[in-house]
């Protein structure tokens, strides 16, 4: 159905030309899914936003041959290709927040693309819509049709943008990361019904990830791209029993694996940097992780024999529900219900569970960033809940948090020396700017960035360095206690490693203690020293990560493991 040969894109830069994607080429089957993976930069997304002519003509130099049954696509007027682009081929986009309109209703977006390709009037537009809604499994698809973007939860988005991409009935179907950041329950229920609906509609599939862990529950085939080149393709069975790139171990390699207990994952360099590098395995780099017999052991008696530094007790943290129309409260949504537990002087506790379980709202409450309604919170003996505003100001030098998205938690107008400067000037650390500086060069240095990015604003940097960013930013006031909270869950797999590598190293370097939340089990599974299982607001699990991971007590957790992404060792 589709062919590209020989497909070369480069961008007009201020130093040049910049070659994103180098004479790659592939083929699509009718009824197949290929897979397209590699780290962020490596090409995959602009590959697609080429087959569907939607690259900047001024920016792009785009050359090769695109066939789509037999038509060049390179070739044919936008005129011409409008009619293409949604009706034969659609895409579902990265981040559907952002590709869908704040302003229109969920509904409006797709009638409005029905009516344009296929010339039928709005009722029977909107009967379609709501029947797509039906098909991706919407609950109250007649209340979505009529709410906005921001109405609706993450998931939610994505399946009204599934919805849209298949409203015109496409023939062949382009999926860009369209799982990434999403709770690995829902991402395996979007995979679910993108292998249905694909069935049914006997469509084409190009599913593009960074993470060949989902990639295997999916493709038939894979195609393993690094620095805008294709290094490997294979049937996806062949790939994962005998990937012969190093770069393809590596990504294989650097995606936590419950079934090993490793002291640190990984990454991408251990196979590149190798000295034999078609010699060097998975098995053998992890082997060389490996925490020695007792080891795990020793670190617990040592761990749990301290005093705790953290203790929870009753934690209450409830809001009120919509308002009836005296302004009074219908009722209250629990979001951390009687929740107790300790932390100790040097551990990782992992949190884990779904999108509105509680985690964050826990995470903020102890910081008191949100106002817990009841219970104790107890910091090295001090009642943190007593403290005034100047006090827990003072308080906060020793407790940090990493916050989940490193974007919108940096201020855009400041460069990241000014914003990593800024805790140490307000809580008056080192005598002038001058000893400020050199400290935050030291922090930039340690998290493995150069000191030429000190001048340098956040939007300058990829989504990896921002991390580093804030986890210098959190270091930097030398505290006693970190949140992490989902901290890695929107990196590149490669990148994820690297972070959590550095997250495990500052903690032996600084005797950090974390609370590490994620929905990821297999990253909180290789982090933690100790496990908990959120739901609803309540803790429903804890105890040791593998005695959590092979032998789970609650439904809730079996169905947290079984969502696990694929057949990775």
């Amino acid at each position: 159905m589709l062919k590209v040969t020989d497909l070369n894109i480069k961008f007009k830069t201020q130093s040049g030309y910049f070659e994103a994607v180098k004479g790659i080429s592939f083929h699509l089957n009718k009824g197949e899914t290929i897979g397209i993976v590699g780290e962020s930069g490596s090409g995959k997304s602009v590959t697609s936003l080429a087959l569907m002519r939607l690259l900047d003509e001024k920016q792009a130099v785009i050359s090769g041959q695109v066939l789509l049954n037999d038509k060049s696509l390179c070739k044919i007027p936008e005129t011409e290709m409008r009619t293409i682009r949604g009706h034969q081929i659609a895409m579902i986009f990265q981040e559907p927040m952002t590709s869908l309109n704040p302003v229109l209703t969920c509904g409006f977006q797709i009638t409005e693309a029905i009516q344009l390709h296929l010339a039928i009037n709005k009722a029977e537009a909107k009967a379609k819509t709501i029947a797509l809604f039906k098909e991706v499994q919407l609950p109250r698809p007649e209340a979505i049709f009529d709410s906005y973007p921001h109405q609706i939860s993450g998931g939610q988005k994505q399946r009204v943008m599934i919805a849209m991409a298949l409203s015109c009935n496409p023939e062949i179907l382009i999926a860009d990361e369209p799982t990434t950041a999403l709770d690995v329950t829902v991402q395996k229920t979007i995979i679910e019904l993108l292998h249905k609906l694909k069935a049914e509609r006997n469509m084409s599939l190009i599913f593009i990830s960074h993470d060949l862990a989902v990639i295997s529950e999916i493709a038939d085939r894979v195609m393993v791209m690094y620095k805008g080149e294709v290094v490997e393709e294979a049937p996806v069975k062949t790939l994962f029993a005998h990937p012969k790139h190093p770069y393809t171990k590596g990504l294989l390699a650097c995606r936590p694996s419950p079934a090993w207990r490793l002291k640190k994952l990984p990454v991408v360099s251990d196979f590149l940097d190798s000295e034999n590098k078609k010699a060097a395995s998975i098995e053998k780099i992890r082997e060389g992780y490996l925490y020695q017999p007792g080891e795990i052991k020793e670190r617990e008696r040592k761990l749990y024999e301290q005093e705790p530094l953290l203790k929870i007790s009753h934690l209450n943290t409830w809001f009120p529900t919509v308002h009836n129309v005296f302004g009074k409260s219908k009722g209250l949504v629990k979001a951390v219900n009687e929740v107790s537990f300790n932390v100790y002087p040097g551990e990782t506790l992992g949190l884990v569970g779904e999108s509105g379980c509680g985690k964050t709202t826990l995470g903020r409450s102890i910081l008191r960033l949100i106002e817990p309604t009841s219970g104790s919170i107890n910091f090295e003996n001090t009642d943190l809940r007593s403290l005034k505003k100047n006090e827990l100001r003072e308080i906060r030098r020793n407790i940090q948090i990493i916050f989940q998205d490193p974007y919108s938690s940096l201020n855009p107008r400041l460069t990241v020396g000014d914003s990593l400067m800024e805790p140490l000037q307000v809580h008056r650390f080192y005598a002038n700017d001058t000893k400020r500086k050199r400290k935050v060069l030291e922090l930039l240095e340690r998290v493995n960035l150069p000191p030429e990015h000190f001048n340098r604003y956040p939007h300058e940097f990829s989504g990896g360095q921002r991390q580093r960013i804030v986890i210098a930013r959190a270091l930097a006031l030398q505290p006693k206690f970190i949140i992490c909270d989902e901290s890695v869950s929107a990196l590149d797999v490669s990148v994820q490693a690297q972070v959590l590598n550095l997250i495990r190293e500052l903690q032996q370097e600084f005797n950090l203690t974390y609370i590490f939340i994620s929905h990821d089990l297999a990253v909180i599974k290789h982090i933690s020293d100790r496990m908990m299982v959120m739901n609803k607001g309540e803790i429903v699990e804890m105890g040791d990560p593998d005695e959590i991971y092979y032998h789970p007590k609650e439904e809730y957790t079996k169905r947290l493991i079984a969502s696990i992404p694929g057949a990775v060792a």
